[in-house]
């Protein structure tokens, strides 16, 4: 697809940008707010996105772009870009270096272009649709691990899970892996598809909070999606995982299919 690699060089120095900005409030007890949400939100995500706005825009002035602080302009444009300029505020907020910088590109509603930069730790997952995913530039891909009981994964929030009706399908997961690490947020996505973890789900998603994993996983060999196996940004849910292990997840969730389980 014509564009990609631009788009891609545009994404990953926007990415770099912001999360610069991050890190002048990173550990300084930067001032909380919390949204009407109950979500917090600092100086730093709303300077971040700023910088991603201005500098997308500016390349790209017909392109649309949904932000999660300063909301969404040219939605029916047939490029949109997805963005969360501090994708895990908590942690951010607690001088926890596991928050991201997330830019995702829909190209008439399909995710083709994803960078996921984590300032404070050094890394960057990144993809365009044919060009594989790649980690600080090195290719890589999700394991290659053929039984959940031999699995890792991951979670951010494991009160979750019960608050959004997903307990029973939490605790056959949990019981069937090997072990499970939370406090995750897209930093749990990003090690599934360079292969570092198995499984990284969460109950609750909003669209700006998964904009490049679609194309991060399917270029890594995995997937992402909804807790149907249907990839999407829009599913309310997400779950990454490798097509390898996929059909043994999906039997372990399938009954929320049927429930919403407990």
């Amino acid at each position: 697809m014509e564009n990609l690699d631009r788009y891609l060089d545009v994404a990953l120095e926007t990415a770099f940008v912001a999360g610069q900005a991050t890190l002048a409030h990173f550990r300084t007890g930067v001032e909380v707010e919390m949204k009407d949400d109950a979500t917090p939100v600092t100086l730093a995500d709303r300077a971040a996105e700023a910088i991603v706005r201005e500098r997308l825009g500016r390349a790209f002035p017909g392109h649309g772009i949904v932000g999660e602080e300063e909301g969404a302009e040219r939605v029916d444009a047939a490029h949109v870009w997805w963005v969360d300029p501090i994708d895990g505020t908590k942690a951010f907020v607690r001088g926890v270096p596991l928050y991201a910088v997330l830019i995702g590109l829909a190209v008439e509603g399909r995710i083709e272009v994803g960078v996921a930069h984590f300032p404070a730790l050094g890394e960057t997952v990144y993809a365009a649709s044919g060009r594989g995913t790649r980690l600080n530039g090195r290719p890589v891909r999700v394991r290659d691990t053929a039984e959940l009981a031999d699995a890792y994964v991951a979670f951010t929030d494991a009160g979750s899970f019960e608050r959004h009706g997903r307990a029973g399908a939490w605790a056959r997961l949990r019981a069937a892996t090997a072990y499970q690490a939370g406090w995750s947020d897209a930093y749990g996505h990003a090690l599934v598809a360079s292969g570092r973890l198995e499984l990284m789900l969460d109950p609750v998603m909003h669209p700006w909070d998964a904009g490049p994993f679609p194309v991060l996983l399917r270029e890594a060999g995995g997937r992402f999606g909804d807790w149907s196996g249907r990839e999407t940004i829009h599913g309310g849910e997400a779950l990454s995982t490798s097509d390898r292990l996929w059909p043994q997840v999906a039997a372990l969730i399938g009954a929320r299919e049927a429930s919403r389980d407990g």
